[in-house]
């Protein structure tokens, strides 16, 4: 019999009300120990939990879970006490006393993925619940938890395994391999197979975009508009807006949503010559910014225009950092907001950078464009039926799509045709965790809270 965890699993602080959770295998004793009362199964019971000699710690409920009908399929006791962080220590140092030890970060998930509560992609949706930072994040987690997505990768899986049957058994006989291929619909299958992969995929990316959001990076020459545009991005006053270039020294980074998908938004120095010391380190944490973000938006003044500066800038860009031209100040230059086409003299210099948003940050005037165009960029079109994903998740789903590809191209060859769905088919099955290693599993539930 596995031993027996504890921990609490409310957060640090204090509280109303806190919660020191324990699961392992008969636990009825070990109720009546610290309550004791031998608790009714899934009913709420007021008890006083008791100290070894007696004495009583805190008064508060129980709730017993036998297993297998438990969240870990364990048998699981909650005791819900008061929320101050030293009666919790208390309540879990007596937990420890009878004989549980602490926790290990998501260990009450990782049992009730190893007891086969839930499958993998549901209990990485666990930890994507708590961390949702979006209305939109947390309606796609649950999703994700409730086994929509696992139930889409577990009809691609069956679709590959019948597949799988079919050309494997056709493999003892070779002279009805074509005969196979006409009967079995064998390129039909795969076309499906493949449409209804991608549009699983289009589902998880929105999913991964609602978890991690996006990082946008805004750079330019000083005093173009950064951090006037930041604070009305943000709705608020975050950055310190004067008439003197240079201002920002240090990145200021802020989160905000548009339509539900988290960006962090980051306000980094000027990059321009500076014998001045402070403005340039600045200037340097500007560019290991740009290293990690996944949008570069470069501010131009309007009144000026694109420039050898700015060219420079967009030069020394990383290759592959997908970048955006925002024309600022266009309540000076006298042009109106929206998209500018790029000229047509003009496709060779800004070939990196083919769109173009004037705006006034001042005055908001455009902001909605420039809104509407990094969701563009990043691949985001609003959706109900979005289930959170992570990038592990797409890395799977993008592999399993080359494999298909790949053996829709050996056929009429089905030693290789076979081999190709079946690294397909254990792809998609590590998903859900049918298919996993150990350190994976490790790496996953490491990054959850300990009560969980």
């Amino acid at each position: 019999m596995r031993n027996t965890i504890a921990a609490i699993a409310t957060a640090p602080g204090r509280g109303g009300v806190g919660v020191v959770r324990v699961s392992g295998g008969d636990l009825a004793g070990f109720a009546a120990e610290i309550a004791g009362k031998t608790p009714a199964a899934r009913h709420a019971t007021l008890a006083s939990f008791r100290a070894a000699d007696g004495s009583v710690i805190d008064s508060g409920l129980v709730l017993y879970f036998p297993g297998p009908a438990s969240f870990t399929g364990e048998d699981v006791l909650e005791l819900h006490g008061h929320g101050g962080p030293v009666v919790l220590q208390l309540l879990l140092g007596r937990c420890l006393e009878l004989g549980a030890r602490l926790a290990e970060p998501g260990e009450f998930t990782r049992r009730a993925f190893e007891n086969g509560k839930i499958d993998l992609a549901q209990a990485e949706a666990v930890a994507d619940l708590i961390d949702a930072a979006t209305a939109a994040a947390a309606r796609s987690a649950v999703r994700s938890l409730q086994g929509e997505f696992s139930h889409e990768v577990r009809a691609l899986v069956a679709e590959l395994t019948e597949l799988r049957a079919l050309t494997e058994a056709t493999l003892d006989f070779p002279d009805e391999e074509i005969d196979f291929l006409q009967a079995a619909d064998a390129f039909g299958r795969l076309q499906r197979l493949r449409e209804r992969l991608a549009r699983v995929f289009d589902r998880a990316q929105q999913g991964r975009l609602l978890q991690g959001g996006i990082s946008v990076v805004l750079i330019g020459q000083p005093n173009v508009g950064k951090s006037s545009l930041l604070n009305r991005l943000a709705g608020d006053e975050l950055a310190i807006v004067t008439p003197i270039a240079g201002t920002t020294r240090d990145a200021v980074k802020t989160r905000l949503q548009i339509e539900g998908v988290p960006l962090h938004v980051i306000d980094t120095a000027g990059l321009r010559e500076t014998s001045d010391e402070v403005e340039r380190i600045g200037i340097e944490r500007t560019w290991r910014e740009i290293e990690r973000a996944d949008l570069a938006v470069l501010l131009i003044d309007a009144q000026h225009g694109l420039g050898e500066a700015e060219q420079a800038i967009l030069a020394r860009l990383p290759a592959a950092l997908p970048r955006l031209l925002v024309f600022n100040k266009i309540d000076l230059a006298g042009v109106p907001a929206g998209r500018i086409e790029t000229p047509a003299d003009d496709q060779a210099s800004d070939a990196a950078a083919p769109v173009r948003i004037s705006l006034s940050a001042k005055s908001g005037e455009g902001v909605d464009f420039l809104r509407a165009e990094l969701l563009r960029i990043v691949g985001w079109h609003p959706a109900e039926d979005v289930f959170i994903a992570r990038e592990r998740h797409l890395r799977a789903l993008r592999e399993a799509g080359l494999h298909i590809d790949t053996a829709r191209a050996q056929l009429p060859r089905l030693e290789l045709f076979a081999e190709e769905l079946r690294l397909a088919q254990s792809e998609l099955s590590s998903i859900t965790g049918e298919v996993s290693a150990d350190d994976l599993l490790g790496e996953i539930f490491g990054r959850f809270c300990i009560g969980k």
